[in-house]
């Protein structure tokens, strides 16, 4: 199901960069986009992981180093009967977390150095449980892959603007132009409709992985207890460094100070994520 979703996502996300590849530069630019899409295709599947992980500034830790952490991270793996995952530490106060990785044999658990501070050992390793569902659940490439084209898309549509308001782009009697209007169009159509393909791959993998990890560490009600301190943590702490091509793979929104978040947010509604996980501890 994940490699057809997979397959889904490239494709939504290469014709947007094919058709801004068009307004910017009519045919040609259509055909550079198609090419450069092509070799986005290739590198995000490769490397992605390992662009997020340098693009928030995380550290590879050891047992010898983050003894208490790494060890929590094995046996959670073990439990979920996993590869051991790399480990890494964000440096930032901003409590959160995430996963990446194309596979469970090169998935990579990463935690921000608020989220030990706040959280408890339990609490922690029901986000880590959370995390290690991501790679199980094998959405992990998923997330990535999003993150990636959707900040090129982003970036494209910063371009493209600038370039319709200055007058480049396509002119109306170019093959295939749209014109100044068509340009401007395209600059805030394409990072919208980028967004609503992470939000469709994100809302209800969470979910997913909220059952999933509340299985694998046993303890429904200490993730649920962990994500209302995280909801109200990074309200008061948002990550400075976030972005929304990358908000999607973090456990709970980074940018939950930021304006319109609810409106475009590509994470289910904590309440609904917090009764599920109740009414799974009831259930048991």
């Amino acid at each position: 199901m994940n490699t057809l979703k997979t397959t889904f996502l490239l494709t939504c996300l290469t014709l947007l960069l094919v058709a801004m590849g068009s307004a910017i530069g009519g045919q040609s630019g259509m055909i550079i986009a198609f090419l450069i899409a092509g070799g986005m295709n290739f590198f995000s599947y490769w490397y992605s992981d390992k662009i997020v992980l340098k693009m928030y500034r995380a550290r590879e830790v050891s047992e010898t180093e983050q003894p208490a952490f790494y060890s929590m991270v094995r046996r959670l793996a073990a439990q979920a009967n996993m590869p051991m995952p790399k480990v890494y530490v964000i440096p930032t106060l901003s409590p959160n977390a995430f996963a990446t990785g194309r596979n469970p044999q090169n998935a990579a658990v990463a935690a921000t150095e608020g989220i030990m501070q706040i959280l408890s050992a339990d609490e922690l390793e029901g986000v880590m449980a959370h995390e290690l569902a991501h790679v199980q659940n094998r959405d992990t490439l998923i997330s990535t892959i999003a993150a990636t084209f959707a900040g090129a898309i982003s970036m494209l549509g910063s371009m493209l603007q600038w370039a319709a308001i200055f007058g480049g782009g396509n002119s109306e009697d170019e093959e295939g132009g749209g014109g100044m209007l068509g340009g401007l169009a395209m600059a805030f159509i394409a990072p919208m409709a980028a967004m609503l393909i992470q939000m469709a791959v994100s809302r209800s993998r969470e979910y997913l992985a909220d059952a999933s990890g509340a299985r694998i560490c046993g303890n429904p009600l200490a993730l649920a207890s962990a994500l209302r301190k995280l909801q109200m943590a990074s309200q008061k702490i948002p990550m400075q460094e976030a972005t929304p091509a990358t908000s999607h793979m973090f456990i709970v929104n980074p940018l939950t100070g930021a304006s319109m978040l609810k409106l475009f947010s590509t994470h289910p509604p904590m309440e609904e994520r917090v009764a599920r996980l109740e009414a799974l501890a009831g259930g048991r």
